[in-house]
């Protein structure tokens, strides 16, 4: 389980397959094999942990995570190639500060940014989702986009606008998004479960 709070930002640098190689700023010793690693909001397991003797920053490891072609299907990890800077998550802890909101890691589906327009220090973006996630999307809940949590501030149809500050902006990925750029999308794990509550009632 996850927060959607970014703690680090990673990169691909190598791929082989559904195999991907990622440089990440944690201590190697940090780290275990077999535990998660939120790497854009889908849920990895590490299957190798190395030092990164070769890292420009101090304490950095690199770590290899196989991805199925289920996931592959679901996400944008199929686009990854060596250089793609990716939002990384550690797993939330017992007794860690709850920051964002709960993210499984299990990211339902591909978004897309239609446009982002400047607000102030701050950018606003809006998401267009696919038709079978918009019903989930509601004004002030939550989503995970590419890892990060953010707020809803209005839907219409199947878009809706976020505001993202430059703080966020600048520790994570999103200061270099684009228009018509592709991205993971995981709704409200709450809103699922109604949903899948209501179809039992109908």
């Amino acid at each position: 389980m996850f927060t959607g709070i970014v703690t680090g930002i990673g990169e691909v640098i190598g791929r082989d397959g559904g195999s991907f190689t990622i440089r990440c700023p944690y201590a190697a010793e940090t780290l275990e094999i077999g535990g998660s690693m939120a790497c854009n909001g889908c849920c990895l397991t590490m299957t190798s942990i190395r030092v990164d003797d070769a890292g420009a920053v101090a304490g950095s490891s690199i770590f290899t995570a196989d991805v199925s072609n289920e996931t592959s299907a679901k996400t944008t990890i199929d686009s990854w190639q060596p250089g793609t800077r990716i939002n990384l998550e550690r797993p939330l802890a017992m007794g860690q500060e709850l920051g964002g909101h709960l993210v499984t890691g299990h990211v339902d589906g591909v978004a897309r940014i239609a446009d982002i327009i400047a607000d102030g220090d701050s950018r606003r973006f809006v998401i267009e989702a696919p038709d079978h996630l918009a019903p989930y999307i509601a004004p002030k809940g939550s989503v995970a986009l590419d890892g990060v949590s953010l707020t809803v501030n209005e839907v219409s149809d199947n878009c809706f606008g976020v505001n993202i500050i430059p703080h966020t902006l600048t520790v994570t990925t999103w200061g270099a998004k684009t228009a018509g750029q592709s991205i993971n999308l995981e709704v409200d794990l709450f809103s699922r479960y109604i949903a899948r509550l209501l179809e039992f009632r109908t």
